[in-house]
């Protein structure tokens, strides 16, 4: 195998679990690529996550996740990944999972017969992605933000995610205001109840997206939650960018995060 050189620049993020791969039909990119870009980052462990597959048994069909049938695939190819560049990072296989209670035991049964080193929470939908909302719609709904900070709550009661990724997702239009002030308190204090860290999302910072908000990070702050840096992957090129990194760690350092690399 051809030795990839590393950057020769301060590495200002060594642990990254936020990567995703073409299958989910809005990435680009082998998963080769992927890593080799993460070695010449200077990464010392990254992770696969895409979006997981879900069995929905209504006969849905999903066009921004990997389908049940590239499970094997996908899993396989994270694989041998690990054992060809085994010598110069540490690989991990994930997935990002929505939580809809009304599949999540299928969901499980899918999954429980591989060797997955973790699951990321990423909650795009209030409800269900057919017949729901995306949360990414700017709303002035009060009843919208209280089911999405709901969800995303009981979610996170299950125990079995390793951060909560981009938690400011939600786009409500008023985040100066006293409702969001204490629905997003309510969500950062049920995730430090669990030790479930946050994830500050650079895919957000890269886009110009209305991610991360920094008054919710204020409150992220305030509340002492434990804060991961994801890279949120889509294409190779994106798995590390220092401008991205250089915000984050003035949002880090302006509102005082608690800010973990290391998670597994």
């Amino acid at each position: 195998m051809m030795m990839i050189q590393k950057k020769h620049k301060p590495v200002l993020l060594t642990h990254n679990y936020h990567m995703h791969t073409a299958r989910c039909g809005h990435a680009i990119g082998t998963d080769r690529q992927y890593i080799e870009q993460s070695i010449q980052a200077g990464y010392e462990t990254v992770g696969f996550s895409d979006h997981t597959p879900y069995p929905f048994t209504n006969g849905y069909c999903s066009h921004t996740r990997m389908t049940c049938k590239q499970l094997d695939d996908y899993v396989e190819s994270v694989l041998r990944l690990q054992q060809t560049y085994r010598s110069d990072l540490r690989i991990l296989l994930g997935l990002e999972v929505e939580y809809y209670p009304e599949f999540f035991s299928e969901w499980k049964q899918l999954t429980a017969a591989y060797p997955f080193d973790y699951f990321l929470l990423g909650q795009h939908f209030v409800g269900n992605e057919y017949e729901g909302i995306y949360s990414g719609n700017e709303t002035a709904d009060p009843d919208i933000l209280h089911r999405y900070v709901d969800q995303t709550i009981e979610a996170m009661q299950t125990g079995i995610f390793l951060y909560l990724a981009h938690p400011d997702l939600i786009r409500y239009r008023d985040t100066d205001s006293e409702l969001y002030e204490t629905e997003m308190r309510r969500l950062c204090e049920a995730a430090k109840a669990v030790s479930l860290p946050l994830e500050l999302n650079l895919l957000g910072i890269r886009d110009h997206r209305w991610y991360p908000n920094e008054n919710f990070w204020r409150i992220v702050g305030e509340v002492g939650n434990d804060v991961v840096i994801g890279a949120d992957a889509h294409r190779p090129k994106d798995v590390y960018s220092i401008e991205a990194m250089e915000t984050a760690l003035r949002m880090i350092q302006q509102y005082k995060l608690n800010w973990k690399q290391n998670l597994l």
